[in-house]
């Protein structure tokens, strides 16, 4: 029997991880959202595509959470953008009230699933949905660090004209500013980054991949990423369904790791069928480090807002 993944809030985020999913076959899905109508008619369009598309899973829209019954896993992506005028913590009520609507549901119907958050603002949210379920930490586990992972490996990418098959790179640290590049694990086909270009070229890619949400909303005017975002969400949701053990980079909750407790931040991550196997902690400079304790700060000042 195909496994089955629940993907909570069917915008531009949800309805995207469905397409990538299924084009992979990775498993049976559910989309929920609180819209009627929108879940019912994307998931429709997508099952009309599997035969093109060559696909035999099954996909469902629906507004009743009963449809998510036992799902191996659970994305979720609901909750709503920061609109012109509505304040940080505005946006973060707003989003944990939803948050703690999604969690209750998703827990009473698949008390067994594997999270994975994705809704905005990440680090806050993935808390949230950690405190609110009552999973272990094994099974709640944020998106964060491969999109930002795949931004740095793009920009690096084309800045060099290379294929982004050579590129190997690493960002800890929270979904924002305040996220952590490690350019000593940064190389192009084994090459440290450093022998290719200047520091001022990585300073402004550095900079340019912390912009990188920010800078996809100015174009679109109205609307956020959501290719890159879904891509990243469904490579772990992969890792996990087919019990890869691959390592990647994830927002985990941490006690002790690199003197942090009690919080998520966007380390290494083994994920596998029991979700967080291990986080995979390596040895940071004192720079690294400082860097990574004021991501932490920022993290935190985000929870406090909201008590969790």
């Amino acid at each position: 029997m195909r496994k089955k993944v629940s993907i909570i809030g069917a915008g531009n985020v949800g309805s995207t991880a469905a397409h990538w999913l299924m084009a992979k076959e990775l498993a049976d899905v559910v989309m929920i959202d609180v819209v009627e109508g929108v879940p019912q008619g994307k998931a429709l369009d997508l099952r009309q595509a599997l035969p093109i598309e060559r696909s035999d899973v099954h996909i469902t829209g629906s507004n009743d959470y009963a449809d998510t019954a036992n799902s191996d896993v659970v994305i979720i992506t609901a909750g709503i953008a920061r609109k012109p005028g509505m304040s940080r913590d505005d946006l973060l009520h707003t989003n944990f009230k939803i948050m703690t609507d999604v969690v209750k549901n998703v827990v009473a119907y698949s008390p067994e699933s594997i999270l994975i958050v994705v809704s905005n603002p990440l680090d806050a949210m993935v808390q949230a949905a950690y405190r609110l379920s009552g999973f272990n930490r094994e099974r709640v586990i944020g998106m964060a660090g491969i999109l930002d992972s795949g931004r740095f490996k793009s920009f690096i990418a084309e800045e060099l004209q290379v294929s982004v098959e050579n590129m190997s790179c690493l960002v800890l640290g929270g979904h924002g500013d305040n996220m952590v590049p490690l350019i000593r694990y940064t190389t192009v086909a084994s090459i440290p980054i450093t022998e290719l270009l200047s520091k001022e070229r990585i300073d402004a890619i550095i900079q340019r991949t912390r912009d990188g949400g920010g800078e996809i909303v100015k174009y679109l005017k109205t609307g956020s990423a959501y290719y890159a975002p879904s891509a990243a969400a469904v490579e772990m949701a992969e890792a996990i369904l087919k019990d890869k053990k691959k390592i990647l980079p994830c927002a985990a909750y941490l006690e002790g790791e690199y003197g942090v407790n009690g919080y998520f931040m966007g380390v290494l991550c083994k994920l596998g069928a029991a979700g967080l196997e291990q986080i995979v902690e390596i040895r940071l400079s004192d720079e690294e480090h400082a860097a990574l304790m004021k991501s932490a700060a920022a993290v935190k000042e985000l929870c406090d807002v909201i008590g969790v």
